[in-house]
C-alpha cells in the first residue's frame, strides 16, 4: 500500500514558524507535482503551494512571501516551510502527489491524511 506520511503540524503563536514534511511510503511514482492544500473549518479546501518535477512553484496569494515549498534531495519528499503565521492560516494541511504509478501503470493522485496547524496565542 502506498501512503503519504505527513509530519510537522502543531500549535504556534502568531508570527511564528512551522515546517511540514510529507514522504511517499514507497518509491512507485514518477512525480509530476507534489504540494499542499489546506482546509479551514467551514471552508473549502484550497491550494497552498505546489512544486513540479522541474521545480516550478505555485503559491496561493495569501501565502506568497511567507511560505516556501521545496523538494529536498530525497526524491519522494516535499517540505513546506511556513513563516509569519497568522490565525487565518489555521487549518488541516493535506499533502498530495500526482504522477505515474509504476505499480499500477497509470497516472494517479494520492492524498495524505492531513496534519493540523493551529495559530493562536
Amino acid at each position: 500500500q502506498v501512503q503519504l506520511v505527513e509530519s510537522g503540524g502543531g500549535l504556534v503563536q502568531p508570527g511564528g514558524s512551522l515546517g511540514l514534511s510529507c514522504v511517499i511510503s514507497r518509491d512507485v511514482f514518477t512525480i509530476y507535482v507534489m504540494g499542499w492544500y489546506r482546509q479551514a473549518p467551514g471552508k473549502q479546501r484550497e491550494l497552498v503551494a505546489q512544486i513540479t518535477s522541474d521545480s516550478k512553484t505555485e503559491y496561493a496569494d495569501s501565502v506568497k512571501g511567507r511560505f516556501t515549498i521545496s523538494r529536498p534531495s530525497a526524491i519522494n519528499t516535499v517540505h513546506l516551510q511556513m513563516s509569519r503565521l497568522q490565525p487565518e492560516d489555521t487549518a488541516v494541511y493535506y499533502c498530495y502527489v500526482e504522477g505515474f504509478r509504476h505499480d499500477i501503470y497509470r497516472d494517479s493522485k494520492l492524498w495524505g491524511q492531513g496534519t493540523a496547524v493551529t495559530v493562536s496565542q
